[in-house]
């Protein structure tokens, strides 16, 4: 057997609890698991999934007050002044490129 050394983290216990319920129906004991985990870390030379922060979800514009709204469009205009903008006819022709059959 090889050599093994422990590990020693602080972690949720409700985090925890649903972790190990996940693995438990996987089959997939808690160390190996972390094994895996520390594998795919040397492999990949850092995590093995990306960590950022999610986008900001698009506003529901039926929902914005006058303030609101009028912000939103200033940063469209914005967008538009600045040339971080697609025109529709590209964005149409790519996505019947992609979901062409």
């Amino acid at each position: 057997m090889a050599k093994t050394a422990n590990l020693y983290a602080r972690i949720e216990p409700e985090v925890k609890d649903q972790a190990e319920n996940i693995l438990e129906a996987l089959g997939v004991p808690v160390s190996n698991a972390i094994s895996m985990f520390y594998k795919q870390i040397i492999l990949q030379r850092g995590l093995p999934f990306e960590v950022k922060l999610p986008a900001p979800p698009v506003p529901d514009m039926s929902q914005l007050t006058k303030k609101e709204l009028a912000f939103e469009i200033s940063k469209g205009l914005a967008d538009a002044e600045t040339g971080h903008v697609t025109p529709a006819n590209e964005v149409f022709a790519s996505l019947r490129e992609e979901f062409s059959v």
